[in-house]
């Protein structure tokens, strides 16, 4: 009887911790999944453009994208795509496929080239919106490069989520913003 409330015991603690790892885990797509889904319901598309090879892509994998606080911001308003960098595969997109072009050791994928504007550099994030334009968080930049912490990162995906820049500038937003993370830490906010 003890053996049995044990093993019941620990297959219990086992089911609530792959629920909450499950609720504070970003619902990753394919990015052909996402334009997919889009034609029934309309979002935003945040794209997470990484390589195999980045240690602070999977830094960013383990400490920000499991965070609670994004995890649920990027699944209740974005279509969350990782897209590989370096893959081989094409992508069909609004008529044009999108290509593997190799040089160096390894190579780029033309999509990923496109949505980084050739800025190769890597973790590195881009919003569309539900036409599939890109969104620039920060004025003059495309994308949004590097590491960033839960409590940094969140400005962004709730100002891109929250349909704040469709009125204003994030410089102005940065100054309003109430972090859900207490008293904001400002080392690559606006980097």
């Amino acid at each position: 009887m003890k053996k049995y409330l044990s093993v019941l015991l620990f297959a219990m603690v086992g089911q609530v911790w792959a629920q909450e790892k499950t609720e504070s885990s970003v619902k990753w797509i394919t990015f052909e999944e996402a334009v997919e889904k889009s034609k029934t319901e309309k979002r935003k598309i945040f794209i997470d453009v990484y390589t195999d090879w980045c240690g602070w892509c999977k830094v960013m994998d383990k400490n920000t994208f499991t965070d609670p606080k994004i995890a649920a911001l990027l699944n209740e308003k974005f279509y969350a795509v990782k897209f590989d960098a370096e893959q081989t595969a094409d992508v069909v997109f609004k008529g044009t496929t999108f290509k593997f072009v190799p040089y160096g050791n390894k190579g780029s994928h033309q999509l990923a080239m496109a949505l980084l504007n050739n800025q190769m550099s890597y973790p590195n994030f881009v919003f569309l919106d539900e036409e599939f334009r890109i969104i620039p968080v920060i004025q003059g930049y495309q994308s949004l490069p590097g590491y960033r912490k839960p409590e940094d990162f969140h400005i962004f995906v709730n100002f891109v989520g929250g349909d704040f820049y469709k009125a204003k500038l994030f410089q102005d937003y940065q100054k309003e913003y109430k972090s859900p993370y207490g008293a904001p830490t400002t080392s690559s906010v606006g980097k």
